[in-house]
């Protein structure tokens, strides 16, 4: 009865995880599928405390380490997500993913310790003859995928919060395969040596990959990091489902390999958005130094004109449409309340103003889209790339707000730019551009725009809230 009971309660959580996965893939149903596959994961939590029993009729017991645990993790993560603010968004999801490959990672070198101590009491000498192939194959792919996610995930939130600078040394992808190399072959090794050394082999497989994990994301470069936060949240996936595998948890198997499947799936779409491989974006070492130095050709440079906030409260006070591009630099700000607060404005006065969403725009996948529900923009004004760029050809004022890269031209016109090829909001269709920085140096990737130089483009320097707020005030008295 308790195991029935159980499978059902696992049952009903991986529903809620795919019920959930669902309503994410839509801003207007985000929130609520969020809350729905947190609650499965609640259950599955509850059944597996108070339910579970082994294949000797044992049930989990240290209850108060347990609870102890889970209400400690509970308010750091609660308190965590209350603080953070949304420019430290990014590397807040980047830690969180860290400590789920970790978690991973544990459970398989915990099960690891298990099945070496049973080996010890086995009258075989060498590890291989105690362990089914299979189950040590789990263990060794949820420790490794587990520590790199890990290690990788620490040196990417390290990045983003600025500990951490882009390393690049010569030959050091193929130091990186030489060490990956390791990984495996000291996992093979672990597997295939005598019950005596098999388990310093297998700390030595962790070391190792942990290693790895700090080496493969240490070149890559500032703006792949949407990408590479995907990737890594696919590898805490597949360590999770490994687990899952492990102990028969149903719940846990279809929750990683759900996790594993989006992440795949989110790093292959953004890596179309750039119109770059994985590979590419694993090796080429985008917007790190190295490729920033020897990107002269992109660095166009020129004259520009700056435009006054009269007269661009008066340029989009007197528009048909308006459309707004959002960036990083809008969320350093933390200007996204008073951008809807301009929108508004503009509706009022008869404007239309719409959002054009770049799917690599910010520091994470969806990162703007986040940013704007925070500030209850309504969904139905958010365009996505193609969307927005159809309805930019009609548009009167493109008002461009920290965003760089993104709406740089080069990408269509300059091959010799590291970004060339990656589609772009194409904000120079519009009948005026006004991009708002606070000076004009390069955006994250650390390549000029052309954008900037351009005969309808003007530079409203400045914050980015007081700008909107001076526009505001402005516009009211239009």
């Amino acid at each position: 009865m308790h195991l029935d009971i159980l499978t059902i309660c696992y049952l009903a959580a991986s529903v809620t995880f795919i019920i959930g996965l669902k309503m994410l893939s839509s801003p207007a149903t985000a929130r609520r599928g969020n809350l729905v596959a947190a609650a499965g994961m609640l259950i599955a939590i509850i059944a597996t405390i108070f339910l579970y029993k082994d294949e000797d009729g044992y049930s989990l017991h240290n209850y108060g380490w347990i609870f102890g645990a889970l209400l400690i993790g509970a308010i750091i993560g609660v308190v965590a997500a209350k603080k953070v603010k949304m420019t430290a968004m990014p590397e807040m999801v980047s830690f969180f993913n860290g400590m789920g490959g970790a978690c991973a990672a544990i459970i398989s070198v915990i099960e690891f310790d298990y099945v070496f101590r049973a080996a010890e009491k086995m009258p075989t000498p060498y590890f291989a003859d105690s362990v089914a192939t299979g189950h040590f194959l789990a263990i060794a792919a949820g420790t490794i995928i587990g520590s790199i996610s890990f290690a990788g995930s620490m040196v990417a939130w390290g990045k983003l919060n600025g500990s951490f600078k882009d390393v690049v040394f010569k030959a050091q992808h193929s130091i990186n395969l030489l060490v990956f190399a390791g990984v495996i072959v000291l996992a093979f090794v672990t597997y295939f040596a005598s019950n005596q050394y098999a388990d310093y082999f297998f700390i030595a497989t962790v070391i190792l990959a942990l290693i790895y994990g700090v080496l493969f994301v240490l070149p890559i470069g500032g703006a792949d990091m949407p990408v590479v936060i995907s990737l890594l949240n696919s590898f805490t996936g597949v360590a999770a489902a490994c687990g899952g595998f492990l102990y028969n948890n149903k719940a846990m198997l279809t929750g990683g390999i759900l996790v594993g499947a989006a992440g795949t799936l989110l790093t292959i779409l953004m890596c179309k958005a750039m119109n770059r491989s994985l590979t590419n974006v694993l090796i080429g070492s985008f917007g790190s130094k190295n490729i920033q130095s020897n990107s002269s050709a992109t660095t166009g440079g020129g004259s520009y004109k700056e435009i006054s906030i009269s007269d661009a409260a008066m340029v989009m006070r007197y528009a048909n449409k308006v459309m707004i591009v959002p960036g990083y630099g809008l969320a350093v700000a933390q200007a996204q309340h008073t951008c809807h607060e301009l929108e508004k404005l503009l509706d009022e006065k008869g404007v239309e103003v719409l959002y054009a969403i770049h799917p690599v725009a910010g520091r994470m996948p969806g990162h703007m889209n986040v940013l704007l529900a925070e500030a209850d923009v309504c969904y139905d004004k958010l365009l996505e790339l193609e969307q927005a760029n159809d309805a930019l050809k009609s548009t009167d004022v493109v008002l461009v707000l920290g965003a760089n890269d993104v709406v740089n031209p080069a990408a269509k016109k300059n091959p010799a730019s590291p970004i060339y090829g990656m589609p772009i909001l194409d904000v120079e269709q519009a009948k005026n551009v006004i991009v708002n920085k606070r000076s004009m140096k390069p955006g994250y990737a650390g390549i000029d725009n052309d954008l900037f130089y351009q005969p309808k483009t003007s530079m409203l320097f400045g914050d980015g809230k007081k700008v909107l707020q001076d526009l505001i005030n402005e516009i009211k008295t239009l």
